[in-house]
């Protein structure tokens, strides 16, 4: 027979006779392993009994008092804070919407130099020549997966001529450095994934 678990030797050190605890007590006064186990049981909660109880101290007040005085302390010095990071962006607005003039200006001057980086990667595509490489078919997969993202930013690139100055001027801008990071990423992937036909 097996031996008697753990909630069953609590449950015949508790007084009155639950229903199927005669059997366990009758295993118990025959088996030598489940006595050893049930009074190391009544050792622990004896143990446990004689832990001596904890009371904390009667005047608790002042630390009391004190936790609460840091806390409001805590609070003022937040709300400071929070009142000093609001001035702070308030005068940033005013100072970003007298450089929004001066951005304009140099959006425009950075979407003709991205323009200008794009017409160039363009050349070198065109000087690119397949005929005397080979490449691989992820390559190949790639390459055509970056030329069709390509088509699509031409595409959202005449649609953005629509648009007011403001919006429009960033607009072309994103999709103009989208476009030129595309290019370089294909510039890449012609030039150095595929290696040169030679024998």
């Amino acid at each position: 027979m097996s031996h008697l678990s753990m909630d069953q030797l609590v449950a015949l050190r508790e007084p009155g006779a639950e229903p199927g605890t005669a059997t366990a007590r009758e295993h118990l006064a025959g088996c030598a392993a489940c006595q050893a186990e049930l009074q190391r049981l009544d050792q622990r909660v004896a143990r446990l009994k004689a832990l001596p109880a904890l009371r904390p101290a009667r005047d608790q007040w002042a630390a009391v008092n004190s936790r609460a005085a840091a806390a409001r302390r805590v609070r003022r010095l937040r709300w400071a804070a929070v009142g000093g990071l609001a001035a702070a962006a308030a005068l940033t607005l005013v100072v970003l919407q007298r450089r929004t003039e001066t951005a304009q200006v140099t959006t425009a001057v950075a979407i003709d130099d991205v323009m200008a980086r794009s017409n160039q990667l363009e050349r070198v595509l065109e000087a690119y020549n397949p005929d005397a490489r080979v490449t691989d078919g992820v390559t190949a997969r790639v390459a055509g997966e970056l030329e069709d993202r390509i088509a699509v930013l031409d595409r959202q690139l005449n649609t953005v001529q629509m648009l007011d100055a403001r919006t429009r001027d960033a607009a072309l801008l994103r999709l103009w450095q989208e476009r030129v990071g595309l290019l370089d990423a294909l510039v890449d992937v012609h030039l150095t994934r595929a290696s040169n036909v030679g024998f």
